[in-house]
């Protein structure tokens, strides 16, 4: 009796799965566990998802994708405010720039907030931004034997091969 009654809970929760799950324009898997599909999600590690569903108020092995619509909405909450939610030092973007101001980017900002500082850089011919505009190696890797991108050095073996096998058998013709 309890397989055949286990076997009809499934189909029920089944149906109340939420396969995708949107964040911070971002689709997470409903499938997956909360800490999990969280840290799917850009800006967001398995620490830092571990401390949304804790400060959500939701059991971070469960589903993400069968939890009730409030607890979907404290977790998406806490993901797109996590400044407020997260000490100062655990956050992503800190003393902005422009606005001087502490935030934790989630989903594309993050993509996006890159793109504008590499072009900061470029456009003030910092150092960084002078080696971003070069293609080499910004972080002080080094460059004397590595990163090289004009093509082969040295010969190309199987090409000679390939034009030897050519003239012999142009020869026996």
């Amino acid at each position: 009796m309890s397989t055949e009654e286990s076997q009809d809970d499934s189909p029920e929760e089944e149906e109340d799965l939420q396969y995708f799950v949107r964040i911070g324009g971002a689709d997470l898997d409903g499938t997956k566990t909360v800490e999990r599909s969280l840290s799917e999600l850009n800006g967001i590690g398995t620490r830092m998802a571990r401390l949304v569903a804790e400060k959500a108020g939701v059991d971070r092995t469960s589903t993400f994708g069968l939890l009730d619509e409030e607890e979907i909405e404290a977790v998406v909450d806490v993901a797109e405010n996590l400044e407020d939610h997260v000490p100062s030092w655990m956050t992503n973007r800190q003393n902005d720039f422009f606005t001087g101001e502490t935030t934790h980017l989630v989903g594309t900002d993050v993509n996006e907030k890159r793109r504008h500082d590499i072009n900061l850089m470029k456009q003030i011919e910092s150092y960084k931004g002078v080696r971003h505009k070069r293609g080499q190696k910004v972080r002080g890797q080094r460059t004397k034997s590595t990163g090289r991108t004009e093509g082969t050095i040295g010969v190309n073996v199987e090409e000679i091969r390939e034009e030897m096998a050519e003239e012999e058998a142009g020869d026996d013709e």
